[in-house]
């Protein structure tokens, strides 16, 4: 196989190496035994002539379905764990959806998918919410769908301080589904000193009680604020000062463990007592123990603000089905509902308004609806080079996967 024309970026390199190999292996596949609907379905997603992918045919006016992957613990529950807001829309709108709990980390999400991506195949969701560091990964790669606004005219609710992020300007792509912050919790019960700075993460009393989150953005981010770093614009030997910090902690002890969303469970069986973890999580947890079990706090040198975010993979044959999903969880007076249940900052204008009709209470709650204060004492991971990203990934992860 000829190397001529690859990428310099080593992942990209080994993506476009597989999928060459995988697009030899169709070929031969479509002159044998496959049926004749398959090789369709495998040719309708082939990339083009100039190596770009095309996106399948729209099938949305005959198949009523949608699959939305998301994170756990992110949209509005009853007690029968039925999701009220999409019964209603599959009511409105006649569109049969499958809520996917599926993506527990945005690299062990993108490792699961990201052959099928590759080659524009289907992934098993037609609309996915990965943080926004790794939607502009897809959208840079060609791996999503442009909307059509026609199908999304609540498109305009996006709040204005969102509407251009510089991979995808005007939101041709994305939409945010929900933000939040990652900061320090304690169990109220156990810890009766709180968990205000770096140090008092690494107290003794904490020694093999403490987890912190498989983001690397987040758990180094807030490292680096406790060290006195600007994560708006470190360099790279102080992004390592902090991997430092955290690969003598995990060898120590001190950090029990390294996890994704599956973090909420260490703290509920009280294999862990205090971390770093997301806002909204911590709130939902406390909805279901009755009281403040766990203390959710930014800490004195800063949390982290992200945002999770809708894309249509490139492969997704339910195109205008998942264009009216997004549509309509952009209605204020849905996303209130479930600001309500999920306890996230949610990005569509009106939800305030609507949240207030809901409960006055929860309109003033500062992890929903953040005032300037608040926002003052959060920063933003600055973005990362393709090399960047392929580099200190890899030195992160080499700390997480031991």
């Amino acid at each position: 196989m000829t190397t001529k024309n690859l990428p310099e970026d080593p992942i990209v390199r080994e993506l476009v190496i597989q999928a060459r190999r995988a697009q030899m292996t169709r070929r031969a596949l479509l002159g044998g035994a496959i049926g004749g609907a398959s090789a369709l379905a495998l040719a309708a997603c082939a990339p083009a002539g100039d190596g770009t992918l095309t996106a399948p045919e729209d099938m949305s006016a005959t198949d009523k379905t949608v699959n939305w992957a998301n994170w756990p613990l992110y949209l509005d529950e009853d007690d029968a764990g039925n999701h009220p807001t999409l019964d209603a829309f599959a009511a409105s709108t006649g569109i049969a959806a499958k809520y996917i709990v599926d993506v527990d980390d945005n690299n062990s999400y993108f490792a699961k998918v990201k052959d099928q991506l590759a080659l524009g195949q289907d992934v098993g969701a037609d609309t996915v919410c990965l943080t926004e560091w790794m939607v502009s990964r897809w959208i840079r790669r060609g791996w999503t769908q442009k909307f059509n606004l026609d199908n999304m005219p609540n498109h305009a609710n996006v709040v204005d301080t969102l509407l251009n992020p510089d991979f995808d300007l005007g939101r041709q792509s994305s939409l945010p589904w929900q933000g939040g912050f990652a900061g320090f919790v304690y169990n109220t019960d156990l810890v009766k000193t709180p968990v205000l700075t770096l140090d008092d993460l690494w107290r003794e009393d904490l020694k093999g009680r403490v987890v912190v989150l498989s983001e690397m953005r987040d758990t180094l981010g807030v490292i680096m604020l406790g060290q006195g770093v600007d994560i708006t614009k470190f360099t790279a030997d102080e992004f390592y000062a902090a991997l430092d910090t955290l690969t003598a902690k995990v060898s120590e002890g001190q950090i029990r463990n390294v996890k994704g969303n599956s973090y909420s469970e260490d703290l509920v069986n009280e294999d862990a007592l205090a971390g770093i973890v997301w806002s909204g999580d911590i709130t939902v947890l406390n909805g279901e123990a009755g009281y403040e079990k766990w203390k959710f706090v930014l800490p004195e040198s800063g949390g982290t603000f992200w945002n999770d975010t809708f894309i249509i993979p490139i492969g997704s044959p339910r195109k205008t089905n998942a264009e009216t999903l997004i549509n309509w969880y952009y209605d204020p007076a849905i996303a209130a509902q479930v600001a309500a249940w999920v306890n996230y900052v949610t990005p569509v204008k009106g939800a305030f308004e609507e949240a207030v009709k809901i409960d006055p209470a929860l309109a003033e709650n500062q992890w929903i609806f953040p005032n300037a204060d608040t926002l003052s004492q959060v920063h933003i991971f600055r973005s990362l080079s393709d090399a960047e990203e392929s580099e200190f990934q890899a030195a992160f992860q080499g700390v997480v996967l031991g």
